[in-house]
């Protein structure tokens, strides 16, 4: 193991999910890359990307699984969120049908998943665009009803992305029992290891 592995504390399994066309694939590829593609075609299956985040001195790698959100291409659906500890769940402000669909995406978890703590964080993605549909207010009211962290972000101007998923991360590792570790030195930020809050007003 090398030295940069080492300083690893676990790696974290993060699934992002929501209807197609939301910007799944484009706040993924802005995160790891730092890159936007207006034309990001759709995804096929499912794409995986893998990353390292430092989050308040502890570094964790992600393995972060980009879904299809098209019906046709969700056959695999229960392996995409056994194990996983983390998932955004992605909507478009410019879409209000996007936003109609996610209690259909949060049944899909609840369905699947194979921890009962799985942190939930909703993304209202596309707040660039001028012609908007769904507002700050419903999306965060949506958000803490089903005690999800929340946040509004842009792939395409990169506002928030990098927050969104240090956020999740945080929570993930503020949360017992969520993720293993052998690792000595592991450091909480929060004296009693919870969240503030149960969304993001970043």
């Amino acid at each position: 193991m090398s030295k940069f592995d080492s300083d690893i504390i676990t790696t974290l399994k993060v699934l992002i999910i929501g209807e197609s066309g939301v910007g799944k694939s484009s706040l993924l590829i802005r995160f790891v890359d730092d890159t936007f593609d207006p034309e990001q075609p759709a995804t096929i299956g499912v794409d995986f990307k893998v990353t390292t985040l430092t989050v308040d001195g502890n570094k964790v790698k992600l393995a972060i699984w980009d879904t299809a959100g098209q019906e046709r291409f969700r056959t695999l659906t229960p392996s995409y969120y056994r194990g996983a500890q983390g998932v955004i769940c992605v909507y478009d402000v410019s879409n209000r049908a996007s936003y109609d669909r996610l209690q259909h995406w949060l049944t899909e978890l609840e369905t699947y998943s194979t921890k009962t703590d799985v942190v939930k964080m909703l993304v209202a993605n596309k707040i660039d665009r001028e012609k908007r549909e769904v507002t700050r207010e419903e999306g965060l009211k949506f958000a803490r009803k089903h005690c999800m962290l929340f946040i509004e972000a842009s792939a395409k101007t990169r506002e928030s992305v990098q927050c969104a998923f240090e956020e999740l991360v945080e929570k993930v590792i503020q949360t017992p029992g969520l993720w293993e570790s052998d690792q000595t030195g592991f450091r909480v930020s929060k004296a009693d290891g919870q969240a503030d809050s149960s969304w993001c007003n970043c």
